[in-house]
């Protein structure tokens, strides 16, 4: 009698791996990368406010 319960457990555990799976793959990744290359394009730029813009120095003339 727990056949048939075992096979829908599997079934919906399954379902729910792929739909996990699909969901860190489409929705959190790309939103860890965005915030991570954003982040560090933000930083770079508060720091060039500060530091100024890279490349020589500018001649005294």
């Amino acid at each position: 009698m727990s056949a048939p319960d075992d096979t829908t457990s599997r079934a919906r555990r399954k379902r729910m791996e792929i739909f996990a799976f699909l969901f860190l793959t489409a929705i959190v990744m790309p939103v860890l990368a965005v915030g991570t290359v954003g982040s560090y394009g933000l930083g770079v730029w508060i720091y060039q406010m500060f530091a100024g813009p890279p490349g020589p120095p500018s001649s005294p003339h």
